[in-house]
């Protein structure tokens, strides 16, 4: 698989990474422990080499599971994990966020015997603190980086002021967000932020959560505990009205001999080539699905084509319940 750079600070990953976070967490039961170990191993196989996790998902288990997973593999390949949440251990969950130094140098150590490693790859601040400025944040990873916990450092959903203070004290090196055919915000600032600054784009849910994959449709139950049983996007009346996107990678998807959700992916890849998508999947023929996008190089005329289409359908639903929105890990 082809390599692309995240940033100006030399790190050098897959042009299409692994989102782990479903082996574990958030779309229902976990995935079989030795099912998930295989899934990463294939994806090495087939020249992954970005892995993501993070602290919260599960909370801990993820980061476990991706430890032993990978230990084989160190040093070729890279892992991202995250940090920036109170984690109540009685209770096994999220209480909130918290990115005070201490928390951030805990987490760091804690993180490190999970994955099994004596560095941190990537360590991304998972959402922005409103309690604790971000130049604080920023110097506490700086200082991870001097001690050889820490490679790179990294932002999740962070918004253009809060990435050029960050970017100001310590460079960072990609900034992590929703990024997708259906969810294109970052487009209007946070974008050309970035690759002023030099900041790759990580990004996560390029399948949107599965939907643009086409494996979902009005009558699709989802399992208890599937986050997308409370997202507004995710509604019978949502899915039935957002179609109308399907149905245009779809075409393609005939046109090309692909499938939709390769289609969606190589749509990703050809913004920018610092954008890094990071699709997520606890099976072996999807994760082979996903990694042949990277195959597929969408022409000028297919893209302009995608943007004049697509530029008449509205979206129904949106991500996260407003609740949700800035402090939630998924």
């Amino acid at each position: 698989m082809n390599k692309r750079k995240l940033g100006n600070t030399g790190l050098e990953v897959s042009a299409i990474g692994l989102g782990c976070m479903g082996m574990s967490f958030g779309y229902g039961p976990a995935g079989d422990k030795n099912e998930m170990i295989k899934v990463m191993r294939t994806a090495v196989e087939q020249g992954i080499t970005f892995f993501d996790t993070a602290e919260i998902y599960g909370p801990f288990t993820n980061e476990i599971l991706v430890g032993e997973a990978l230990e084989p593999f160190k040093g070729e390949v890279v892992i991202a994990t995250k940090f920036g949440f109170n984690i109540d251990r009685s209770q096994n969950k999220s209480v909130g966020l918290n990115s005070h130094p201490a928390n951030i140098r805990r987490v760091a150590e804690e993180s490190l015997k999970r994955l099994r490693v004596e560095v941190i790859d990537l360590f991304y601040q998972h959402r922005v603190d409103p309690n604790i400025p971000i130049e604080e944040v920023a110097g506490t990873v700086k200082d991870l980086i001097k001690e050889g916990k820490v490679k790179h450092f990294g932002l999740s959903e962070a918004g253009a002021n809060t990435i050029r203070k960050a970017h100001a004290v310590q460079p960072v090196t990609a900034l992590q967000s929703e990024y997708s055919l259906w969810t294109r915000q970052h487009e209007a600032e946070i974008i050309p932020t970035i690759e002023e600054l030099g900041i790759g784009l990580v990004a996560y849910s390029p399948l949107g959560k599965g939907f643009l994959a086409g494996k979902i449709d009005e009558n699709t139950q989802f399992a208890e505990g599937d986050i997308r049983n409370i997202l507004p996007r995710y509604t019978e009346e949502a899915r039935m009205a957002n179609k109308a996107l399907l149905d245009l990678l779809i075409q393609f998807a005939e046109r090309r001999n692909a499938t939709p959700a390769q289609i969606a992916l190589a749509w990703v890849l050809a913004q920018k080539p610092w954008i890094v998508p990071i699709p997520g999947t606890t099976k072996i023929h999807r994760l082979t699905e996903n990694n042949g996008a990277a195959n597929i190089q969408l022409t000028p005329e297919e893209l302009q084509e995608i943007e004049n289409v697509s530029a008449h359908i509205k979206v129904m639903g949106t991500r996260y319940p407003e609740t949700m929105e800035k402090s939630t890990g998924l």
